[in-house]
């Protein structure tokens, strides 16, 4: 019987690159694209790499409400809200695009969570 001999398997180290991971959470998904696509503009202006936007699914909350308080138990209202998400890296930023970023005028409703990892 044979055995074969496994030869080693060299194993690149590769050094993780410093990333800005921006996750932005909104309930109008217009107004959404506006910031993603403001964020991108200017993440490009200063010539760094960006990946995304990448959508996340879309939380939905839903909400049945009675309309009478006392006697008509089965008239009832149902409202939903939906907090749609996206997620945009930038590869390696400079300083120089995380104070740009950090002076954007965002319209109200539009929650940014910065990382850097």
């Amino acid at each position: 019987m044979a055995t074969a001999t496994k030869k080693p398997v060299a194993v690149k180290a590769v050094a993780a690159e410093p990333k800005l991971r921006i996750r932005i959470r909104a309930y109008e998904n217009k107004v959404l694209d506006a910031s993603v696509k403001q964020i991108i503009d200017t993440a490009t202006k200063y010539e760094a790499q960006v990946l995304g936007p990448i959508p996340l699914p879309t939380d939905i909350r839903k909400y049945t409400v009675n309309r009478s308080s006392f006697v008509y138990k089965n008239a009832r209202e149902q409202f939903e809200m939906r907090v749609h998400k996206r997620l945009i890296d930038i590869m390696s930023p400079t300083q120089k695009i995380i104070e740009a970023l950090t002076n954007l005028n965002m319209p109200s409703g539009v929650n940014i969570d910065v990382k850097m990892s």
